[in-house]
């Protein structure tokens, strides 16, 4: 005996994958806990009709993909291509990314981002951007490595 402590066992493997219809209670407890985080809520209609979307097969729908950990969903991200002005091409805009407390630091967020760049360069998509708080500062620490913070400034209309 070494003294030391037993190793713990290594986390198991996280797939990414997209969203498919059995998905529909364990995206919506993620998608929940995103809302939660942002002080938000919807109308369980708008759960129905996102879900929908996200399944759909129209481009201007958002799309899905998941983050699987042994048999369990710890992640989404949702995500649109659209026209911009200034290209020709779409760009990607990363709309809610989201992983489950108990799954962060394990790289879950990483993947979820890194699939969406994939999905953008396999579309022809030049750019990937997205929004965050500015209080969100966990997210930002990875952001901070995988992405670039711009100086743009966001306006709603009253």
């Amino acid at each position: 005996m070494t003294g030391s402590a037993p190793t713990p066992p290594a986390a198991a493997p996280v797939s990414i994958r997209p969203l498919r219809a059995e998905d529909r209670d364990d995206w919506a407890r993620l998608w929940t806990g995103y809302l939660t985080f942002y002080e938000s809520s919807v109308a369980p209609e708008v759960y129905d009709s996102t879900f929908a979307r996200l399944l759909g097969d129209d481009p201007q729908d958002y799309s899905c993909l998941v983050a699987e950990q042994d048999g369990k969903l710890v992640g989404i991200v949702h995500f649109l291509f659209h026209r911009h002005n200034w290209k020709i091409e779409n760009v990607c805009y990363l709309q809610d990314l989201f992983a489950d407390p108990d799954a962060r630091g394990t790289g879950v967020g990483r993947k979820l981002i890194e699939a969406v760049y994939a999905a953008a360069d396999a579309a022809g998509a030049p750019s990937v951007y997205w929004l965050t708080q500015e209080f969100n500062t966990t997210a930002r620490q990875l952001y901070d490595r995988i992405g670039v913070l711009t100086p743009f400034i966001k306006y709603n209309r009253p």
